[in-house]
């Protein structure tokens, strides 16, 4: 008992109720489960809840779920206090003055989880290798789960009206993250993996037929040309997201235990 990893999880939404059930219910070998960081205490909750001042006491990792906003506030205190951060939502990241404080914090660990995608451990091979010359992600969703803040009224009846696939946006893959937080933060895993934002760009389509989330990865660099295409059933919570992405987490979980006791 006294091996175990002490985890906490930072948010309880879609992805950090999975998360938060699956370790306090014992199912993650080496991990002993603290509590949910919360900002308020919330009376339904049957675990134990903190803020994140005690969590950092208390726990050895947190992993977050609680969106760009949430790693963003907490991701430098967490890593100064000699926590781990396994984050979920990597969009964050794209402000590259954000990702300077967190790459000099410390002595906690940034821990990064591959999502939604596939294909990142050869990405990540081939960058080691020499680099990309490009890489493009293409990813298609139901038009409803891409309505923002930001959009204007029409840009939201046009949207949630469309009867055929359409690009909704197209650029970098920092701007992807930026501008879609809860749909495309795997365009910033693919930048990180790749160790290069400005040579990934990135394809949004809205398209009313698309049962499953598709993500499309093409790359050419000097290993050579990859292709992945992963297509994934929306969370039933959040189809804004994929119902593997807690999943995702907790294995990466599973590895960060295992690279301890090795």
């Amino acid at each position: 008992m006294g091996n175990e990893l002490r985890v906490g999880v930072l948010g309880f939404g879609a992805i950090g109720s999975v998360v938060a059930r699956h370790i306090a219910d014992g199912k993650v070998a080496g991990a002993s489960f603290q509590g949910i960081a919360v900002r308020h205490l919330h009376e339904e909750l049957h675990y134990p809840q903190f803020g994140i001042d005690e969590a950092v006491k208390c726990c050895d990792l947190i992993i977050e779920c609680a969106g760009q906003e949430a790693l963003r506030e907490h991701a430098v205190k967490i890593l100064g206090a000699g926590v781990d951060l396994l984050a979920s939502s990597l969009g964050a990241l794209a402000d590259r003055g954000f990702a300077e404080q967190v790459r000099q914090a410390g002595p906690g660990r940034l821990l990064l989880t591959s999502g939604a995608i596939g294909g990142l451990d050869l990405l990540g091979a081939g960058a080691a290798m020499g680099g990309f010359q490009q890489v493009t992600l293409t990813t298609r969703k139901l038009p409803a789960t891409l309505i923002q803040p930001w959009m204007s009224e029409a840009q939201c009846s046009q949207l949630a009206a469309v009867v055929e696939p359409v690009v909704v946006f197209s650029g970098s893959a920092a701007q992807a993250a930026q501008k879609f937080p809860k749909s495309l933060n795997i365009a910033a895993a693919v930048a990180l993996t790749v160790g290069d934002w400005d040579v990934v760009s990135v394809r949004l389509i809205a398209d009313p037929n698309a049962t499953l989330t598709e993500h499309r990865i093409d790359a050419r660099g000097v290993g050579g040309e990859y292709s992945f295409s992963i297509k994934n059933y929306p969370s039933q919570q959040n189809p804004r997201s994929s119902g593997i992405v807690p999943w995702a987490l907790l294995y990466s979980l599973q590895q960060a235990i295992g690279n301890n006791r090795s």
